[in-house]
């Protein structure tokens, strides 16, 4: 296992959409995932829609904890655009962030719904491209 592994973190984020802000939801986590692409540090954003429950799943791996930190400087208008929208109704970790990064979760969501942390047991990340051994 390489440093790298051992600092992987998983984010979890499941959000309870506004009644009557589906349309404008889907159009800020676009451009919210489209920023990150172009210009954010995680390796994977993945997002996922139950309508019929009006939530929504996403997904965000990072290589450790400075990588957090830097989305979180760069992508700030991005999230409170979403943040319009929706409410956090539970966010995981899964990864062992830095005391700053944990502090930074905490007082980001406050009282306002389950977190939870899942220390890694094993794993790996298969780039694309990249060959099977």
């Amino acid at each position: 296992m390489t440093a790298q592994d051992d600092t992987t973190l998983l984010f979890r984020n499941t959000m309870r959409i506004t009644d009557g802000h589906l349309e404008s939801f889907r159009d800020a986590i676009a451009r919210a995932v489209e920023f990150a692409r172009r210009h954010g540090p995680q390796l994977m954003v993945e997002t996922f829609l139950d309508e019929e429950r009006m939530l929504a799943h996403s997904f965000q791996l990072y290589r450790d904890s400075d990588a957090v930190r830097t989305h979180w400087r760069l992508a700030d208008p991005y999230i409170r655009e979403v943040m319009e929208h929706c409410r956090v109704e539970r966010f995981e970790v899964f990864g062992e962030p830095d005391a700053d990064v944990t502090a930074g979760v905490r007082s980001a969501l406050g009282e306002q719904c389950p977190l939870t942390f899942h220390p890694r047991i094993a794993g790996f990340v298969r780039l694309a491209g990249e060959p099977r051994t």
